[in-house]
């Protein structure tokens, strides 16, 4: 081996001699940066998606020096850290020569219920009106804030009703992060008896009675399974700890914004039933998932944990908030963990089960954010507080998430047994010169329905017999001013962008159901081929459910296509 001349560099070969080891080189600049960032939080795998928020909102983008300088801070493969912050569209990924994105992001929603509030018309206007080297005008799915359509995310802060004099006015004033709305904190709260059933059964209470309790009540999961709640603690409870908890407030599924609802009004409800559902399955600790669409939310719980710990309540570091990066799969329990985990949100094959092997491979129970709010009351009330409710032979109360062309749109507390005609009435009849056509009974993952079947109720198990399902109640009523056809094809449209791309039948099944769908005439048995395929062969629930939208326009709606 020798020098080459000058040079000072060693080689063993022919050639020149290689001045860096191979790859992207490490900047110091950039890794100053990011130690800056991280401070003395832990370098921990689980808490990449974490450090990738840091440089997203310091920076307006993940630079490729800073994903170099991540995975040298994190002692982990560029690799990884790549995958991860492709994966979710909140992040945006710069390559070395390509120009980082405008200062301003303007996220239009273009979800079944914003779409039929004009949408499209007001992103094209913004397109049109905005300056792209100033201001990046993208199109989002839903945001859970379907009663007030069309709605926009400037920066942070969200626009309801949005027009274009509202974003150039909010755009003139800076007005760029989230307005926290008045909610209950924890002072009141605990003025009103907030914690006290908390605080009893901590003493000396026991977990069997309690979750005998929630089954008396006939509590179901509220986040679009309906597993029986309580039955899930002796699952996890049958499997030696350590255990966790995740709370899933991924409310992505279009049309549904119930748990942002109790959330910016109630935060203490969901956080005291979360902490029962700990102490009664013995969880080390707990994890809160909630999407990063929630600015607002987030921030409220980020306010209320501390002030949980600060009296006690919650010992320090015991409840962990995670937040999302912009992916709908993540609603899916398994895709969550792993995505609490630190990875790309993608669903695990079953079994075995989260109750099993769950976050870190350890048993973990999983609730929606609105079940732990009833687990809360029905502590605090008795079962009864839900079970002494009945309409149609059926038990309880349901929140529906109520949106589309409906004099009032809202979150209505209603018996289990309603029927679309009963959540029509509640939110204030009709809108104005609309007349009732078809309804999505539970997201876009239920399909359409028509009009003429508007006297079954809308609960668990009711709308199985008809091909589609109740979901997370969110219910958008169309009229005859819609298109089945066209609400059908914004439905798989979502379903497209959203798949994770793991399993073929999901990923190609809804990008080829698209572009059938947009043919002037549907050929009825190719996409009844396609449905069959997606239904039969996909992993989870998105490309299992992706099908209802095409299969009940078939049948109700086939004059349309």
């Amino acid at each position: 081996m020798a020098s080459e001349q000058g040079k000072g560099i060693w080689k063993s070969a022919r050639g020149k001699g290689r001045r860096t080891p191979k790859g992207r080189q490490l900047d110091d600049g950039a890794l100053a940066d990011v130690r800056a960032l991280l401070g003395d939080a832990p370098r921990r795998r689980d808490l990449l998606i974490e450090f990738l928020h840091k440089v997203q909102d310091a920076y307006g983008h993940l630079s490729a020096a800073h994903l170099r300088a991540l995975a040298e801070e994190m002692r982990i493969s560029q690799a990884e850290v790549y995958e991860v912050a492709s994966f979710y569209a909140h992040f945006d990924v710069v390559r070395e020569g390509e120009a980082p994105p405008p200062s301003l992001t303007i996220r239009v929603c273009d979800s079944l219920s914003c779409e039929l509030a004009g949408a499209q018309a007001l992103m094209q206007a913004l397109q049109d009106g905005l300056d792209p080297k100033e201001v990046r005008v993208l199109r989002a799915p839903c945001m859970g804030r379907c009663d007030s359509a069309p709605v926009l995310e400037l920066g942070h802060n969200h626009i309801d009703n949005a027009t274009p004099q509202k974003v150039q006015e909010a755009i003139e004033a800076g007005e760029t992060d989230a307005t926290l709305p008045p909610y209950e904190d924890l002072k009141a709260y605990l003025q009103g008896g907030g914690y006290d059933a908390l605080d009893a059964l901590r003493k000396g209470g026991d977990w069997q009675e309690v979750q005998a309790k929630v089954q008396e009540s006939g509590l179901r999961g509220l986040g679009g399974a309906g597993f029986p709640s309580g039955t899930k603690w002796g699952f996890v409870r049958g499997n030696a700890g350590p255990r966790y908890l995740a709370v899933n407030g991924d409310e992505g599924e279009p049309g549904t914004f119930k748990d942002r609802y109790y959330l910016e009004r109630v935060p203490h409800l969901m956080l005291e039933g979360m902490l029962i559902a700990g102490w009664a399955v013995e969880a080390e600790r707990c994890y809160i998932y909630m999407r990063d669409e929630y600015p607002a939310v987030l921030e409220i719980l980020r306010r209320e944990i501390a002030a949980l710990e600060a009296v006690g309540i919650a010992p320090a570091g015991y409840i962990e908030l995670r937040r999302g990066a912009g992916a709908y799969i993540c609603g899916e329990e398994s895709a969550m963990i792993e995505s609490i985990e630190g990875k790309r949100g993608m669903p695990r094959h079953r079994p075995p089960y989260v109750a099993q092997v769950g976050i870190f491979d350890r048993p973990t129970l999983v609730h929606n954010v609105e079940t732990l709010h009833w687990v809360a009351r029905i502590c605090r009330e008795g079962p009864e507080c839900l079970n002494s409710t009945e309409k149609n032979g059926r038990r309880g109360l349901r929140s529906y998430s109520v949106s589309g062309r409906v004099a009032k749109p809202g979150v209505y507390l209603l018996p289990a047994g309603s029927t679309i005609t009963d959540i029509i009435e509640a939110s204030g009849g009709m809108a104005a010169g609309h007349t009732f056509k078809a309804y999505q009974p539970g997201g876009p993952s239920s399909g359409l329905l028509p009009a003429s079947m508007g006297d079954v109720p809308l609960d668990f198990d009711t709308l199985q017999p008809h091909g589609t399902f109740i979901g997370s109640a969110a219910v958008v009523v169309l009229s005859d001013r819609d298109s089945a056809k066209a609400a059908a094809l914004n439905m798989l449209r979502f379903f497209e962008d959203e798949s994770c791309g793991q399993c073929t039948p999901c990923r190609v099944g809804c990008e080829k159901a698209v572009k059938l769908m947009q043919a002037e005439s549907w050929d009825r048995p190719l996409l009844e081929e396609l449905c069959t395929a997606m239904a039969d062969a996909s992993i989870c629930g998105l490309g299992q459910a992706a099908p209802n939208p095409i299969r009940l326009t078939i049948k109700h709606f086939s004059d349309e296509v």
